[in-house]
């Protein structure tokens, strides 16, 4: 099974057991939407452990989900430092999306399948999304992920092929 990180979780809030998470998704309103299943991840077992959201609200880029089986402060504070997860699943991708997981670690070629680098994280600006390539002996080089830069993502072969402006490399 493969799973798609939604944040971190960072401290308890409140006194019913909520906790409050550094969000790194986008969709944090359907993911946590009341009777899904979402994943506590303990990095130090590796063990995943399921919980059912109870409810969830949205404040900038911190999320606040109750989860069955977690009702005090106590409880919560217990998961401080757990990823949560959820199980991905592409079929909830638009095509055209990718989750920035499935982006990280394919190599970026130019439009003659040069081997430029590999992506080593996405990042988010506010004017775009922009793919951070690692390259071989060099500093990493940024490039936009929009179409002007972009020509092909290939997730199933771990490939970009990027149009390349001078200067940008």
């Amino acid at each position: 099974m493969e799973y798609l990180s939604l944040g971190k979780i960072i401290d308890s809030f409140g006194l019913d057991g909520t906790i409050k998470v550094f969000s790194t998704t986008d969709n944090a309103s359907k993911r946590y939407k009341k009777g899904n299943s979402v994943f506590l991840y303990d990095e130090k077992s590796g063990q995943h452990t399921e919980y059912v959201v109870i409810s969830h609200r949205s404040s900038g880029k911190f999320d606040y989900v109750r989860l069955e089986g977690i009702s005090t402060p106590e409880d919560a504070v217990k998961f401080k430092g757990f990823e949560i997860h959820t199980i991905k699943d592409r079929s909830d991708l638009e095509v055209g999306y990718y989750f920035y997981s499935d982006l990280i670690g394919c190599k970026v070629l130019d439009s003659s399948n040069n081997i430029l680098g590999e992506v080593k994280s996405v990042e988010e600006f506010p004017a775009q999304l922009t793919l951070r390539v690692k390259r071989q002996n060099d500093k990493d080089f940024f490039v936009p992920f929009i179409k002007q830069f972009i020509v092909k993502v290939d997730v199933e072969n771990k490939s970009i092929i990027i149009n390349v402006l001078e200067g940008m490399l």
